[in-house]
């Protein structure tokens, strides 16, 4: 464990997608003020720093600096709900900070780091980040490769499945060329490893990476269907082999494509919206075409990955008609097409919840305004994890945030209670993967991860590091790997 790293993790890594933020003044202050209040406490409670902050205690104590932090900030729209005892006596941040919910996440990643895109690489480039104490170097690999063997299937194990309450995943994959599919994972070696070392065929699910603007893509899903047994696809309407991406309403690409996929069966379409890749088809990073086509294909299930949220674009209030981009523009286009809540629209949160749990007062209008238009059955929960480590940190904060009250009488916000929670986390997404929680449930606390985590938890080893690139350096790097 890293000496000065914190278990809640307000830095600038991004996933890849978009460059890393410059975190400001406050976000400085929350970080400096969190380590110094951990010294602190430790030497009250006379805990070790180590037993400190795996107690839960070192968690809740960075989230309540967040908490005194914002609110010197004038920031009250949303906040961690955490009693002062719970940075100090263990018991009370564990009753605070874990719960025994089903945790469904629906955006995995992970690098293979034997994979053909590593052939052309540089070197001496490393656009992502590695354990500080360089434990996965391997001798027998050139520099860059030998770092990411921290990206690989068994640490993705380490961080999902035994440092995090994560209970299953959908592994999701990355725009690529089909010659070279840089930074994604080969459907049949990489996903058969992963497999193969959980010996449990129910902790993971698969997606099928389209782009029906690419040649090959469209022909490609048979096999993606028949022998892999992908459970939903992925597509990024702004992507495409020539820069210029596509609206889902397109007669000649998206339109078959959401009619194929419905003559394979396979009736997820997991749709990257939000996060714009650039200037260039930015208009096909926006909302405007779900509405219109989840109307017209209303057995199809449209989840939109990252809900259309733009790291550019502060979240406020839902302004009707104003043509504004990030969640408005989803929000905008289900209104307009007269989708109601809870219908066949879904709302992801891999990042975006990431990237807005340093500003909880943006936080409380995500949550506010997908609930409230999307449907509080249709938020699903999503990570991006491994390129921000362990997902367990997103976790706890999820378990404490709150909108508050004034939010909730002034803009008609609910109060994020248990229940809500708990069909966030999970149950909400068991209806488009058609999973029945309980038998599900029933067979992970018998399979050979459960077993593992008992054995693990006598002695956890959490590092609290993230791996996605942390400056616009190692972001550029990124983007040049990916052009290659």
């Amino acid at each position: 464990m890293k000496e000065t790293s914190l278990p809640i993790k307000f830095d600038s890594t991004s996933n890849g997608e978009f460059v890393p933020p410059v975190l400001s003044v406050r976000e400085q202050q929350i970080n400096q003020s969190a380590t110094e209040f951990i010294y602190q406490q430790c030497k009250y409670t006379g805990m070790k720093r180590r037993d400190f902050m795996l107690s839960g205690c070192g968690a809740a104590a960075t989230l309540l600096t967040a908490n005194q932090v914002n609110a010197k900030a004038g920031i009250t729209g949303g906040f961690y709900q955490l009693s002062a005892d719970s940075a100090s006596d263990p018991k009370v941040a564990t009753a605070e900070l874990e719960g025994n919910e089903y945790i469904f996440d629906i955006q995995g990643h992970f690098v293979d780091p034997n994979g053909r895109w590593l052939k052309d690489l540089p070197e001496s480039a490393r656009p992502f980040s590695s354990l500080p104490n360089t434990q996965c170097d391997r001798a027998d690999l050139p520099g860059s490769r030998s770092y990411l063997q921290c990206l690989g299937p068994e640490q993705f194990i380490q961080d999902v499945f035994m440092d995090s309450d994560t209970d299953m995943m959908v592994l999701s994959f990355v725009p690529s060329r089909r010659e070279s599919e840089p930074l994604t994972i080969e459907e049949a070696a990489a996903t058969k490893d992963i497999v193969e070392k959980l010996k449990g065929h129910q902790r993971l699910l698969l997606h099928g990476r389209v782009n029906p603007n690419q040649p090959g893509d469209l022909d490609g899903m048979d096999e993606l269907a028949e022998r892999w047994g992908i459970n939903a696809w992925k597509t990024y309407t702004q992507w495409g082999p020539d820069g210029n991406g596509f609206f889902l309403t397109d007669e000649k690409i998206g339109i078959p494509f959401i009619e194929k996929a419905r003559k394979l069966g396979v009736k997820n379409i997991c749709i990257h919206k939000g996060i714009p890749f650039g200037r260039q088809s930015y208009e096909h990073s926006l909302c405007t075409d779900i509405g219109v086509i989840a109307k017209r294909y209303p057995d199809v299930n449209f989840i939109i990955y990252h809900s259309g949220f733009d790291p550019s674009v502060e979240e406020t209030a839902f302004a009707e008609g104003a043509g504004k981009a990030g969640i408005d523009s989803l929000v905008q286009s289900v209104l307009d097409a007269g989708v109601k809540p809870n219908n066949n629209v879904y709302a992801e949160l891999g990042s975006t919840w990431r990237f807005l749990m340093r500003h909880p007062e943006q936080a409380a209008h995500l949550f506010g305004k997908l609930i409230k238009y999307v449907g509080e059955d249709n938020v699903l929960w999503g990570t991006d994890s491994i390129w921000y480590g362990s997902p367990q940190d997103q976790i706890q904060a999820f378990r404490s945030f709150q909108i508050s009250e004034e939010f909730q009488q002034k803009y008609g916000y609910p109060e994020m209670d248990a229940n809500l929670k708990a069909k966030i986390f999970g149950l909400n997404a068991t209806k488009p993967y058609a999973i029945e929680p309980a038998e599900v449930q029933q067979f992970l606390n018998k399979d050979s991860i459960a077993h593992g985590k008992q054995n693990y938890l006598n002695d956890p080893q959490p590092h609290f590091q993230t791996y996605g690139p942390k400056t616009r350096r190692e972001f550029l790097n990124l983007k040049k790997w990916e052009s290659v």
